[in-house]
């Protein structure tokens, strides 16, 4: 058998080679572990602190409220007839626009009642002739009676004569002022200050006392109905719970106490109507829908900027100022909320008065980060004696830090 030799010597620089690539000497360039960039973590809370906003937790009036879509509905509405038949002679006026008392809404055409009045003045005036015809006879024959040149039949007959003829031109002259009146009732007139509403017939059409031109609301004392569940009615006290009207940014502009609360429930809603009265000084209108809010509590209590507020899972947590090892620095506090209001939370749980609360970047702050707190403006959080509208949704830091 013949022996290969020196194979165990190209093996064994084989191994010697690749030992001493994986043990031999290190680059220059690659730091120790746990020397330099690669060989270790930056610890927690390192580096500049974080500029952040804060506000101080203080006490406020609370406002539990809710929201409705609120209709006005007109305390002087009438629905405006003819009191004569005739064709529409004209329309002066415009649906929606404002009229005074006496101001003439449509006219209908009077010419017929006209031509009968012209007619019975000329009636009138033949009365008067023939009354003033008859007085002087009467007279005539009076003096004819002293002086016995008549009988005392034809004198009686005179006088009968005079009388009667009194009795017509009397009857002419009531007849002219009934006329007068009547011919009035051809112009359409509005009773009082108001708006006019729909009108639904044009020029030419044939009306009667039967048929309805328009619809006239005085705007000027109106009422607020709203329709609420049936839970929050029994809430309703009468002269005591308010009403308000929001504008388009939900501030009030008008507020008047409940003076109806409905016995029953609507049948097919279920909802009961709450109806409440104020004078007309901001330019609404009768019929129209308006945003709407009922007061039911005010109370004092503890209020929190809604944007200091995070949530994780189903607790709220506030960011509050605190102090660590490396100074002042975050820390993430449970608390648990009321009503939201405004720009607010109502705190119930988890902070005192005067506790400092971040209210900005609290979406990229962690517990124990280092920060540098600056005291925050005052139209950020809440507004000194002025209780905000009810705003909707959550904050702005809120579902931050899950």
């Amino acid at each position: 058998m013949r022996v290969v030799r020196g194979g165990w010597g190209a093996w064994g620089l084989v191994l010697a080679l690749t030992a001493g690539g994986c043990s031999g000497g290190k680059d220059p360039g690659q730091a120790a572990p746990g020397g330099g960039p690669q060989g270790g973590q930056q610890s927690q809370g390192g580096g500049k602190p974080t500029p952040v906003q804060v506000m101080a937790v203080k006490p406020g009036p609370v406002r539990d409220t809710r929201e409705y879509v609120g209709t006005l509905i007109s305390r002087s509405s009438i629905t405006v007839v003819p009191q004569v038949a005739g064709y529409i002679q004209k329309i002066p006026v415009r649906q929606g626009q404002k009229v005074k008392a006496g101001q003439v809404l449509l006219v209908v055409d009077p010419r017929q009642e006209q031509a009968s009045l012209r007619a019975t003045q000329a009636q009138k005036a033949s009365a008067v002739a023939n009354r003033e015809f008859a007085r002087r006879t009467r007279e005539r024959s009076a003096q004819l009676l002293k002086e016995g040149l008549v009988s005392r039949q034809d004198y009686e007959q005179a006088v009968a004569q005079a009388a009667q003829s009194e009795a017509q031109a009397q009857a002419a002259e009531a007849q002219i002022q009934n006329q007068q009146v009547q011919l009035g009732f051809f112009n359409v007139s509005a009773p009082f200050d108001g708006v006019v509403g729909d009108i639904p017939v044009k020029l030419g059409d044939y009306v009667t006392p039967q048929t309805a031109l328009t619809i006239l609301d005085q705007s000027r004392a109106l009422e607020l109905s709203v329709q609420v569940p049936v839970d929050q009615a029994a809430r309703v006290k009468i002269g005591e719970t308010p009403l308000e009207i929001l504008n388009e940014d939900g501030e009030p502009i008008v507020r008047a106490p409940a003076f109806f609360v409905a016995t029953t429930p609507n049948p097919n809603t279920q909802l009961v109507e709450v109806q409440a009265a104020f004078e007309n000084t901001v330019g609404l209108r009768a019929g129209q829908l308006v945003r709407a809010q009922l007061v039911y509590d005010v109370r004092d209590a503890l209020k929190m900027p809604t944007t200091a507020v995070t949530r994780q899972g189903s607790q709220s947590f506030a960011m509050v100022v605190g102090e660590g090892d490396a100074g002042t620095v975050v820390k993430r506090q449970p608390v648990t909320l009321g009503l939201v209001e405004g720009n607010d939370y109502e705190v119930l749980k988890g902070l005192d008065a005067g506790t400092q609360v971040i209210i900005s970047g609290v979406q990229q702050l962690r517990d124990g980060m280092p920060i540098q707190p600056k005291p925050a403006r005052q139209s950020q959080g809440q507004t000194e004696g002025m209780p905000l509208p009810p705003a909707q949704g959550m904050g702005g830091g809120a579902d931050a830090g899950r």
